[in-house]
């Protein structure tokens, strides 16, 4: 479904019925990425699903999109469709989305799960790297996409995943420049949420996978028990939701039957 907002439009599903369970997926990514999840929720949840900004049927609003902005599209969808309360689910950036969104509305979450991301900003060395995939979508926005998709995966899990890197890729080329830059711009100036994470009264999940590239688990995951918050490791990449889809499924189950 499509929504007008700020003179581009929104794009989401709603689905099943029950708790109201909203899911926000990443970077070069779209909501098309749950249906899998969709399906193994939808009888006993209601599960929103939505492009965010600058990704998939959703439109760009500027050259910069701040997580914020894509937290306030998020809750302009929720408002619309007058939810009050959900768990929120997000991958890498969408974690970092919900995190912004429990950051200005926190009576608005009952449970947030973080999938493959961190509620740390970015070092200065991962700025850096920011700055220097920006110039690359610039220059030939096609190549840095096939190499980006690809490197999300565990080394040991590219060639089984082949098919699936594909279609990611494929959906990842028709996105528009202006919202891969303005997504990595937002990325790159995110605030550090680790105490409002740690301060959250609504219970809270993180799953990280031990061969990340993306993320160094193994700091991370100190950290966030410093932090008190628990964490759940699997054996693959930054794309549990593939590589570890029966484990990751399982365990988010758990988190919202409890």
């Amino acid at each position: 479904m499509i929504l007008e907002y700020k003179e581009t439009s929104i794009f989401y599903n709603d689905q099943g019925q029950g708790k109201v369970v909203v899911l926000l997926h990443g970077f070069l990514e779209t909501s098309f990425m749950w249906k899998d999840l969709v399906g193994e929720l939808k009888a006993e949840y209601r599960i929103i699903t939505i492009d965010l900004l600058g990704h998939g049927q959703t439109g760009c609003w500027g050259y910069i999109h701040t997580m914020e902005m894509m937290a306030e599209a998020v809750v302009f969808v929720l408002r619309h469709l007058k939810l009050d309360k959900a768990v929120l689910v997000g991958h890498s950036m969408g974690g970092y989305v919900a995190l912004a969104l429990a950051d200005a509305f926190p009576d608005k979450i009952v449970g947030l799960v973080l999938m493959n991301s961190t509620p740390f900003p970015d070092s200065t060395e991962r700025q850096a790297n920011r700055d220097r995939a920006i110039k690359a979508v610039k220059y030939n926005p096609m190549n840095f996409i096939r190499l980006s998709i690809g490197n999300l995966f565990s080394p040991d899990n590219r060639l089984q995943f082949a098919e699936e890197i594909e279609v990611i890729k494929l959906m990842a080329i028709c996105l528009p420049v202006q919202g891969v830059v303005a997504a990595l711009e937002g990325m790159k100036i995110r605030k550090d949420r680790s105490v409002v994470f740690r301060e959250m009264r609504a219970p809270k999940l993180v799953l990280l996978g031990k061969r990340d590239p993306v993320i160094d688990y193994v700091s991370l995951a100190a950290q966030l028990t410093e932090l008190g918050i628990k964490t759940v490791l699997f054996s693959g990449g930054h794309m549990s939701y593939l590589e570890n889809k029966e484990e990751l499924t399982y365990n988010l189950k758990l988190f919202l039957e409890k």
